[in-house]
């Protein structure tokens, strides 16, 4: 094998290391919203919001709710 191809190999090995992880942090949350509702819903559900946040912070908002 030459030298061109064993670098080209290694190279391409990195980036889709790389890929494949960023696929389950970045992706898959991205293509599966409504998915993430659903647990925070669950997940949220029976919490005042307002007892558990400090004094002078923003309260929890929708973080799938697109910024206007």
């Amino acid at each position: 094998m030459s030298n061109n191809k064993r670098i080209t190999l290694i190279f391409g090995g990195f980036v889709t290391a790389v890929a494949v992880a960023f696929y389950p942090i970045f992706f898959h949350p991205l293509t599966h919203s409504e998915d993430y509702k659903q647990i925070q819903k669950v997940n949220r559900s029976g919490i005042n919001q307002a007892d558990v946040q400090p004094v002078g912070v923003k309260i929890w908002s929708d973080p799938f709710k697109p910024k206007s």
